[in-house]
């Protein structure tokens, strides 16, 4: 199993940062990037390969390679998804099918979050799980969260932002174990996804999977402070959370 995180998203909102950096190179804690701890926590939990999709502003990644790999121990193998400013990341995945064939702790590029998430995905194994979300149940959800309903012995079944928050389970956090037996159907779900729209996220993939009857789990991270970062507020609010890792 190795890691991989999505890196290739523009984070527009996120201006000036993002004029010359992807959204995982904004600095959280000093110099320290999502990417800096999302890799950190790979290195932990005993990955020692990771691969990175790349896309806007790759060549920042490109440039950074050689000191990530030294700085954490795992071996970087970058992808390029060459319509990062296009078209949205349910694309971006599907570029790394090859990859997932390996099995992989998926990390969205823009989630600052601890290593217990991938502690509690890596400990949820085991029981014929092909993929695994990292479930926030404890968290007031409302309309921009990514947020899940699950069925007891069922898994999810459904996973979208647009959806009433009172109804949902929780939110999916942007890390999810899957194994290799999954990377087919994954990816062909991902395809028929973009090639549907090519606007839509990876979780319209995940989504894509349950309406085909494929069972996709989910793992409780419990009370855990975690943030994606879309904008301002989300930075500052991540910068008060790196810290603490």
């Amino acid at each position: 199993m190795i890691g991989l995180v999505l890196a290739a998203g523009a984070g527009r909102r996120l201006r000036p940062y993002t004029d010359t950096l992807p959204k995982a190179l904004v600095p959280v804690d000093g110099d320290t990037t999502v990417l800096d701890l999302t890799l950190g926590n790979f290195a932990e939990v005993g990955l020692t390969d990771a691969a990175v999709v790349i896309g806007y502003r790759g060549e920042a990644v490109v440039e950074r390679k050689a000191a990530l790999e030294k700085k954490y121990g795992v071996k970087l193998h970058l992808v390029v998804n060459d319509k990062a400013e296009e078209w949205n990341n349910a694309y971006s995945l599907w570029c790394a099918r090859d990859v997932i064939k390996e099995g992989v702790i998926l990390a969205n590029g823009d989630t600052v979050h601890p290593v217990s998430v991938e502690k509690t995905l890596l400990a949820a194994r085991g029981a014929g799980q092909r993929i695994i979300l990292a479930l926030d149940t404890v968290k007031s959800l409302a309309d921009e969260e990514m947020k899940v309903i699950t069925a007891q012995g069922k898994g999810v079944q459904r996973i979208t932002k647009l959806m009433d928050p009172a109804g949902a389970t929780g939110e999916y956090i942007g890390v999810t174990l899957i194994e290799p037996e999954a990377a087919e159907p994954l990816a062909d779900a991902l395809r028929a996804t973009y090639e549907r729209d090519p606007q839509l996220y990876y979780e319209d993939g995940y989504q894509e999977l349950v309406d085909r009857g494929f069972t996709v789990d989910v793992a409780p991270i419990g009370e855990v402070s975690w943030v994606e970062i879309d904008n301002h507020d989300d930075l500052a609010k991540a910068r008060g959370i790196a810290c603490q890792y």
